[in-house]
């Protein structure tokens, strides 16, 4: 090849490298999420759509929460099997490096949330007959129990001084230390049974960065079986209770990005149609929209979302969904 030939060719790359940034990111030609074995934690740049796969495994992920404190993420995953007592709690380094295993033993153990310094861990474990809120050092070790209310407690997140969790179906609050539990919400059918794998009621509150609200899912209707439900946020004192979205769709489990400005919610079902898609909003309702890139083949499935420390990424649970 002669030289003209070469600067005709770096010329060519140059002209499309430019084309290509002056293409907005929707008309950009993206990768499908890199894919090793089912389940990963994954990160999707808001900016460019690139997605990575942070860590990768065969085996059940859930509820995974950044660190900035601690570096680290905290997830729970399935080990040596399928049964609810399989479930444990992992830590594993920003870069997917490092992975710890904290719990070890025969019952369940789920759903952990960092403390605000990242030294400490919060999380759920069925050692008897119901939950009840854990604490354990950031490396597995002095685990406590720091709350049992008598009935199935879940959903727990720890901002500040304060930790949310649900209790009969009804958003509560307590302090750090587990004590002063009370209740936030009080949605008009709350526990009632209907068609849907749960009763009616409030779910999974996410208290913002700054500790004034909190944000949670209700299940207003039970026509799917999956239930359908819409996002509301309420001051942190129970007051100023405001519905956000009006749809109806099977949707939740929202994370407040750092600034409090926005939220990352996940819809996993539209009218019994299955979805698993990335949402976001700003904190008031307005510009819903899916964020998931078009390059998400429909048997990867998104399950967990949150922001990282800058909002600039999101970290999701992605799961390569196989008929079994």
């Amino acid at each position: 090849m002669n030289k003209r030939n070469v600067f005709f060719i770096v010329i060519m790359i140059a002209l499309i490298i430019s084309a290509c940034e002056d293409l907005p990111v929707s008309e950009l030609i993206l990768d499908p999420p890199p894919h090793l074995d089912r389940w990963g934690i994954y990160s999707l740049n808001l900016n460019t759509q690139e997605v990575k796969l942070i860590y990768s495994t065969p085996d059940e992920i859930t509820k995974v929460i950044f660190s900035p404190a601690a570096e680290k993420f905290v997830f729970a995953q399935k080990v040596g099997g399928d049964e609810l007592k399989d479930d444990e709690i992992f830590t594993l380094g920003h870069d997917g490096q490092d992975l710890q295993r904290l719990t070890n033993n025969n019952f369940l153990d789920t759903y952990p949330a960092w403390s605000p310094d990242g030294t400490q861990i919060a999380y759920l474990a069925m050692i008897d007959s119901i939950l009840s809120v854990y604490l354990m050092d950031a490396d597995g070790g002095q685990p406590v129990l720091l709350y049992n209310s008598g009935f199935h407690d879940a959903d727990i997140d720890w901002v500040g001084k304060q930790i949310a969790f649900t209790r009969n179906s009804q958003i509560w609050l307590m302090n750090s230390d587990g004590t002063d539990a009370r209740q936030v919400t009080d949605p008009s059918r709350a526990g009632e049974w209907g068609n849907a794998n749960l009763p009616f009621g409030d779910y999974d509150p996410r208290i913002s960065s700054d500790g004034s609200r909190i944000v949670f899912e209700r299940m207003v209707d039970d026509s799917s079986p999956h239930g359908n439900y819409e996002i509301f946020i309420v001051d942190i004192d129970g007051t100023n209770l405001i519905q956000i979205t009006d749809t109806g769709y099977t949707q939740g489990l929202a994370n407040w990005s750092r600034s409090g400005d926005e939220l990352v919610f996940v819809i996993t079902s539209i009218d019994d149609v299955g979805q698993y898609d990335i949402y976001m909003m700003n904190s008031d309702g307005t510009e819903n929209r899916n964020i998931t890139p078009e390059s998400f083949p429909p048997e990867f499935l998104v399950h967990w979302t949150t922001f990282s420390a800058d909002d600039a990424l999101i970290y999701f649970i992605g799961e390569w969904w196989v008929e079994e």
